[in-house]
């Protein structure tokens, strides 16, 4: 980098810690005027700055000052929310907010977190936003069958845009680029939420982290086989393996009692037997083990 992008380089990450925020504006009225909205956003958009490369490098060098050899990946996700009007800015799209109920353009960034029994540092993220087209069909198609028009009456499904990934295709992309970025690192473990359990992400997930355990969750209403006979996973933990008390440590140092129980069995929608846990508390969830 030129000594003058360094510098912008300096006033920008100064003006993040500061503000807490990405903004042109914000930075401009921390430094009383002297950097000035144009300046500052001509140099992040005309420079010839790797920023793929400078990301990567920043997370070594973080990792060999803290002696970091291995951890665990952990799948994140995050909704931005933005202006309402909004249109100009990348991967913005129509989106829940979970605050008001209402509607909001936003975007949605798809984390890689590297967590160890030192830091937890971000090391790897992707925008993601759902095809248009898609949507589009999805919205009309749910209109028709509504109307009782029938399927074969309906427009056929469009192919997805190879433009448009989805959450756990960037997922995958994002792992499978950490592999190569930091081939020393020894991956302990993958962690996802329930959106990520599904059989082809946790079995590609499994072969590119080398073999490691990947954790993801089920729906109550999934269904196992147990003894040839399928049923729910909530209906199998209710009636035959209703598990026992123990107490556990949460972040934090608190303790708080738990019941657990868990049992290797296939899930019909993985076609292959899986570990499966579940830990009733105030909030109850199944997690899922692969292999």
């Amino acid at each position: 980098m030129t000594r003058i992008q360094a510098v912008w380089l300096g006033t920008c990450l100064t003006g993040i810690l500061l503000m807490n925020s990405v903004c042109w504006a914000k930075f401009e009225r921390a430094s009383l005027g002297d950097c000035k909205v144009a300046a500052l956003s001509w140099v992040f958009r005309k420079a010839s700055i790797p920023w793929d490369w400078l990301l990567r490098v920043s997370v070594v060098l973080i990792l060999k000052r803290y002696g970091i050899t291995e951890g665990v990946l952990a799948f994140d996700e995050s909704d931005r929310a933005r202006s309402k009007s909004t249109k100009r800015i990348y991967k913005v799209y129509k989106q829940k907010h979970k605050g008001s109920g209402g509607y909001v353009n936003g975007q949605t960034i798809v984390l890689l977190l590297l967590v160890t029994s030192s830091i937890t540092v971000p090391v790897g993220f992707f925008f993601y936003m759902p095809d248009p087209a898609l949507k589009q069909w999805d919205k009309e198609d749910k209109r028709l069958k509504k109307s009782g028009i029938a399927k074969k009456d309906r427009p056929i499904k469009p192919e997805r845009d190879s433009a448009y990934p989805t959450k756990t295709e960037i997922a995958l992309g994002l792992l499978k680029e950490f592999k190569v970025a930091h081939s020393l690192i020894k991956i302990k473990g993958v962690l996802a939420d329930a959106l990520y359990g599904e059989k082809a992400f946790m079995d590609e997930a499994a072969k590119e982290s080398g073999g490691s355990q990947v954790i993801s969750q089920l729906r109550k209403n999934q269904n196992i086989e147990y003894r040839g006979r399928i049923r729910s996973v909530e209906s199998y933990f209710n009636s035959i393996n209703k598990g026992i008390d123990q107490i556990i440590r949460v972040r934090g140092g608190k303790e708080i009692k738990v019941t657990v129980s868990s049992a290797r069995l296939k899930v019909s929608s993985h076609s292959k037997k899986r570990s499966l846990k579940i830990m009733e508390t105030e909030l109850s969830e199944v997690v899922i083990f692969s292999p």
